[in-house]
């Protein structure tokens, strides 16, 4: 140091603490590294699942990991992970994205039903070109973009039109039991219905596709402990506790 009216760095001093400062800087980002091999789940996990909710999960993964903070999302929507900041996703349906991890959770069938009352005051339903004469209950294949064509189990999709779009299962299936038209579901939402005789299965071998439910993450070499560690839980938790498919009997 060199004396003037204020205290300055002389050039030794300024290489000094340049390669303090490097040396430090390295030895922070080393550390990060060893916490991040050291296998401890730390950090904010964020996860987006699909219209279903299993709280048990989630307050049973913070109990046990005490480092971690949880935000969870629930939509209907098929969020980008990178865009949008996630870590992991439920998804419904095939998952066609290359960059992505798919653990299979459950497995289901697309099937259209109907309520007795709607089927007796309706046009006959007997083949797949009817559906064209029916007010079918729609979902939603896009953000504001209605599902207006239906799969065919032989490969391609049928047209179809009706006056209710709802990506809200719930209500597509009190429209249904109201007679307000036919309902293209996962089984299982309407497998009690049908037993009991609330709503009737109609072209089965014609109309209706699988419906796989996985977990999805990034396709990383590195899988953050915090990630590997609730997707195992979740496979478990979720495959558990998912409602029944229909198992095709009436009675």
């Amino acid at each position: 140091m060199r004396r003037t009216t204020r205290l300055a760095l002389t050039h030794a001093g300024e290489e000094f603490l340049k390669r303090s400062e490097r040396i430090i800087a390295d030895a922070d980002a080393a550390w990060d590294s060893v916490r991040r091999l050291d296998d401890t789940p730390r950090g904010l996990l964020r996860v987006s699942v699909a219209g279903a909710h299993f709280p048990k999960l989630f307050t049973t993964f913070l109990h046990e990991f005490q480092e971690v903070k949880l935000e969870v999302q629930s939509t209907t929507r098929h969020v980008d992970l990178l865009a949008d900041g996630v870590d992991v996703a439920m998804r419904i349906g095939h998952v066609k994205d290359q960059d992505l991890i798919a653990r299979l959770i459950h497995t289901d069938r697309l099937i259209v039903v109907a309520a007795p009352g709607y089927l007796d005051c309706a046009q006959p339903l007997s083949k797949t070109s009817d559906l064209r004469k029916h007010s079918c209950l729609l979902g939603f294949a896009g953000e504001w973009t209605s599902n207006r064509n239906w799969p065919l189990r032989s490969g391609g999709t049928i047209a179809v039109e009706g006056r209710l779009a709802a990506n809200d299962i719930s209500l597509l299936r009190q429209a249904c039991l109201d007679g307000l038209g036919c309902a293209l579901l996962a089984s299982a939402v309407v497998a009690e219905d049908i037993e009991a005789g609330r709503l009737i299965p109609v072209l089965l071998d014609e109309i209706g596709t699988e419906l796989p439910v996985s977990l999805v993450y990034a396709d990383r070499e590195y899988v953050d402990p915090k990630v590997r560690e609730f997707v195992d839980r979740a496979v478990d938790v979720i495959a558990r506790e998912m409602p029944k498919p229909w198992n095709g009997s009436t009675t």
